[in-house]
C-alpha cells in the first residue's frame, strides 16, 4: 500500500479497476500456455539450479559459406575460467549434418568469410594475444598472419579476397607534466608513479583506466607480414568497413576532429585509398553517419544516419547513397525504429534489416526506394541473463535467411526461413541440458497504464509446479536503459528467481525502445516520472489475478531498473523488500562521475549539472531517502564506470542514516555488466533471493 502521503504522487487503482487493466492473451500459444500455468502441481518438478548457469550455449554471428552449408560461432560457459568460450561449428541446412567447423580447442572470435569462398579469416588468442589467422576451405589447414600486441577488430575482407583490413588501437603515451624527480636510489622501494591525465574521455566501463591513443585502420595480404597503416590523427578512425568495388579504397567512419570526445553523435563517413593514402570525406549530413556498407555491384553505398536533435531517445535510419551522384535516400524513417544489423541482397536492390518491436527483434526487407517490407521472424536468443531483445541473422546468395531463435524456454538456437516453406529449428544445443528440466513458463500480459491510459507490455513467470489453487511471492524486475526493452525471452535470472518459487514479472514502460521515438521521450528530461505509474499498474494487474501473495511484493532492478527500483520504494512502501542494482541515485554526481559524461549531460540532462541542480535534485532517488522504509540491498560492481559505486555507497550511507534495514554487496572486478560471467550472475540472483527471503513472511492462503 502507499503511505498516505504519496497518494497524490501515486493514483491508486482500486481493485475492482484493477481487473479491467487486464487484456487477454493475444494468441492461441499463450492461452495455451495461460492454461498450464493454472493447472495442478506438477508431480515430478525438476528445477533450474545455480550450477545450470554453466551449462547454457547459445548461437552467435552465422554465416553461409555455400547455399547448403552455414558456420556459426558456439558460444559455451566454461566452469573452470569463469567466462565464455567460443568454437566454430558448422551444419548443413539439407541434411541437418552438425559437426565442428575447426577442430580446435581453443576460443575463435570474428570469423569472416572471404568472398571468393575459399577462405575463413579469424583471431585466435597465442600466449595471452589475440592474432589473425586464416583458415583454408579447401585444405582444411590454417594459419597464423600477425605477431600483433594489439587485438585486431572489425575485420573487413577485399572483394577479390587478397587482402584484409582491419582496426588496431594505436597508442600514443602520455607524457608527464612533471619531469624532475630525482634518481632513485639503488634497492631503493619508491611509491607508484603518478599519472597524468588531462585526456576528456580517460575511462570507460570494462575497460578501466585508458591508455592514451586511437583506433586507426590498418591493412594486410593474406600472405601475411606486417600490417600497414592506412590512417592517422588524434581522433579514433574504424568502426564498420567496407571495400570499394574495385578494391582501392576504405570506406569507414570518424569523427575526424580532435575535440571529438565532447561531441559523441559526431561522425562523418571517409574513404582511404590504400595505395597513396588519401582520405576523401563522403558524408557530411548534420547529424552522425556510421556502418559503411558498399552494395555488391558497387554501386551504392549503405549506411546509418541519425537526425540529431539531442534528445534522449533517437532512432537511426537506415540511409542508401548512389556513389555516382551522391543522391541520397532514407529508407527506413517511416519504420519508427532503431535500426539493428542490415545486409544487402546479392542483387543490390535492397537489404534484409533487424528492428525492435513490442519487445521482440523482427526483420525487414527494404528496397531502394524506401518501401519496407517485415518479414514473419523473430530473432533474439542472445540476452540469455536477462529477458533483452537480440539476434543474428545470415542471408545467402540465393536468399534463404539463417536466424538465432527467440524462445520463453532456451537460449538461442539456429533457425532456416525459406520463402513459403515452414521455418525449420536446425541445432537444439540447449536439450542435454535443459530438456529434462521443468521451466517456469511464460503468459503474456498487456496492462493499461492508470496515468494516460497508454498500452504497456509485460510478461509473467510462473514458478515451476504452480498451483493455482495458492499464492506465491512476485518480484518485479525492472530493465535497464532506460531506452532497452525487454521481452519474451528465456533468460536464467527470471528462470533461476522462479526456479525459487516466485512468481516473477518484467514489462516495458513508457521511455522502453522498440515502441517508437514518441513513447521512448515520454521520459526526456523526466526521469523517472510515470514510468513508476506503469510499473506499479503492472504489479496491480498480476496481484489482480488472484494468486499473488501481497504480503510479500519484491522489487529489483539493475542500472537504470536500479532508478526506478530506488524511485519506487521513496514513493511507496508495498514492496517487503528491495534489491537496487548498480543505480544513479544523485543525477548531479551521476554525470560528472560516469565514463560517458559528455553524453549523459547532452542528451539527458537540459544543461550542465551545476547550472539546473535543482531540477536534477527534483528527479534524484536520493531525494526521496526520508521517506524510505523498505529494507534495501544495494549491488554492485566495483569497477562499474558506468553508474560508478558511489553512486550506491550515496545511497547505502543516507539508508543506514535514516535507520533503514540496509546492506551492500560489491561484485569485486565486474563492471556495469555485472552477469558477464556465469559465477557473477549466480553471485547476483543468489544475494538478491536471499535478501528477500530474509524479509519473506509465511505464505498466505489464498482467499
Amino acid at each position: 500500500m502507499l503511505t498516505s502521503r504519496h497518494v497524490s504522487r501515486w493514483r491508486l487503482v482500486k481493485s475492482s479497476i484493477a481487473l479491467s487493466l487486464l487484456l487477454s492473451a493475444s494468441s492461441a500459444v499463450n492461452a495455451l500456455q495461460d492454461a498450464d500455468n493454472t493447472s495442478s502441481p506438477s508431480t515430478s518438478v525438476n528445477p533450474l539450479q545455480y550450477e545450470d548457469t554453466f551449462n547454457l550455449e547459445f548461437v552467435a554471428n552465422p554465416q553461409f559459406i555455400s547455399d547448403d552449408t552455414v558456420i556459426y560461432s558456439r558460444q559455451s560457459m566454461d566452469i573452470m575460467t569463469d567466462g565464455r568460450q567460443s568454437r566454430l561449428w558448422q551444419v548443413n541446412i539439407k541434411s541437418g549434418e552438425h559437426r565442428p567447423f575447426i577442430a580446435d580447442d581453443v576460443s575463435l572470435s570474428q570469423a569472416t568469410l572471404s568472398p571468393n569462398g575459399n577462405y575463413i579469416a579469424y583471431t585466435k588468442s597465442v600466449k595471452g594475444q589475440a592474432q589473425l589467422h586464416l583458415y583454408y576451405l579447401d585444405t582444411r589447414q590454417s594459419v597464423r598472419l600477425t605477431n600483433l600486441t594489439e587485438t585486431p577488430r572489425q575485420i573487413t575482407w577485399s572483394n577479390d579476397s587478397k587482402t584484409l583490413a582491419f582496426t588496431l588501437f594505436d597508442e600514443a603515451p602520455q607524457k608527464p607534466i612533471f619531469t624532475g624527480m630525482p634518481a632513485k636510489p639503488k634497492g631503493a622501494n619508491w611509491a607508484e608513479t603518478a599519472t597524468y591525465i588531462d585526456a576528456t574521455q580517460y575511462r570507460g566501463d570494462g575497460r578501466g583506466y585508458l591508455r592514451e591513443g586511437y583506433d586507426q585502420i590498418f591493412v594486410l595480404p593474406i600472405e601475411g607480414g606486417t600490417p600497414r597503416k592506412l590512417t592517422s590523427g588524434n581522433f579514433p578512425s574504424g568502426g564498420t568497413l567496407s571495400f570499394s568495388n574495385d578494391n582501392e579504397w576504405v570506406y569507414f567512419a570518424t569523427p575526424h576532429r580532435e575535440d571529438y570526445a565532447l561531441h559523441p553523435l559526431v561522425s562523418d563517413i571517409y574513404k582511404v585509398n590504400i595505395e597513396t593514402l588519401d582520405i576523401e570525406q563522403v558524408t557530411a549530413i548534420e547529424g552522425p553517419e556510421g556502418r559503411p556498407s558498399i552494395s555488391p555491384d558497387g554501386k551504392y553505398l549503405a549506411f546509418t544516419q541519425l537526425n540529431d536533435r539531442k534528445l534522449s531517445y533517437q532512432n537511426s535510419d537506415l540511409v542508401v547513397m548512389e556513389l555516382e551522384s551522391g543522391e541520397v535516400t532514407r529508407l527506413t524513417t517511416s519504420l519508427d525504429r532503431s535500426l539493428g544489423q542490415f545486409v544487402w541482397r546479392q542483387n543490390s536492390r535492397g537489404l534484409v534489416f533487424s528492428y525492435p518491436d513490442s519487445g521482440e527483434t523482427k526483420l525487414a526487407a527494404v528496397n531502394l526506394n524506401g518501401d519496407v517490407k517485415p518479414l514473419d521472424i523473430a530473432i533474439g536468443g542472445q540476452a540469455f541473463g536477462r529477458p533483452y531483445t537480440s539476434g543474428d541473422f545470415a542471408i545467402s546468395k540465393k536468399g534463404d535467411i539463417v536466424y538465432t531463435t527467440a524462445s520463453r524456454t532456451m537460449p538461442g538456437d539456429l533457425a532456416l526461413y525459406r520463402k513459403g516453406k515452414q521455418d525449420s529449428v536446425l541445432t537444439h544445443l540447449n536439450d542435454d541440458a535443459l530438456g529434462h528440466k521443468t521451466l517456469a513458463k511464460v503468459e503474456d500480459l498487456t496492462v493499461i497504464s492508470s496515468y494516460d491510459e497508454r498500452e504497456i507490455d509485460a510478461w509473467v513467470a510462473y514458478p515451476p509446479g504452480f498451483d493455482a489453487t495458492k499464492t506465491y511471492p512476485l518480484i518485479l524486475e525492472i530493465h535497464g536503459g532506460p531506452h532497452a526493452a525487454y521481452g519474451p525471452h528465456f533468460a536464467m535470472e527470471i528462470q533461476l528467481m522462479a526456479a525459487k518459487g516466485y512468481v516473477v514479472v518484467w514489462s516495458n514502460p513508457r521511455g522502453s525502445s522498440s515502441y517508437g521515438e514518441d513513447f521512448g521521450n515520454l521520459i526526456h528530461h523526466n526521469y523517472p516520472s510515470n514510468d513508476f505509474n506503469d510499473l506499479m499498474d503492472v504489479v496491480d494487474a498480476v496481484v489482480a489475478k488472484g494468486n499473488i501473495d501481497t504480503e510479500n511484493l519484491f522489487i529489483t532492478g539493475g542500472s537504470g531498473g536500479g532508478v526506478l527500483t530506488a524511485w519506487s520504494i521513496g514513493m511507496t512502501d508495498r514492496f517487503a523488500a528491495a534489491v537496487v542494482a548498480k543505480p544513479v541515485i544523485n543525477w548531479v554526481s551521476f554525470a560528472l562521475t560516469a565514463d560517458a559524461y559528455p553524453y549523459f549531460s547532452q542528451y539527458w540532462m537540459a544543461d550542465k549539472p551545476w547550472n539546473i541542480a535543482d531540477k536534477l535534485w527534483k528527479r534524484s532517488p536520493l531525494s526521496l531517502v526520508g521517506d524510505v522504509t523498505t529494507p534495501t540491498m544495494l549491488l554492485t560492481g566495483e569497477a562499474d564506470y558506468r553508474t560508478p559505486i558511489s553512486e550506491s555507497e550515496q545511497y547505502y550511507q543516507a539508508l543506514k542514516l535514516q535507520g533503514v534495514d540496509a546492506a551492500m554487496v560489491r561484485i569485486p572486478g565486474a563492471s556495469h555488466g555485472i552477469a558477464s560471467r556465469p559465477s557473477r550472475l549466480i553471485q547476483k540472483v543468489g544475494n538478491i533471493l536471499a535478501w528477500f527471503e530474509r524479509y519473506a513472511t509465511a505464505p498466505k492462503e489464498k482467499d
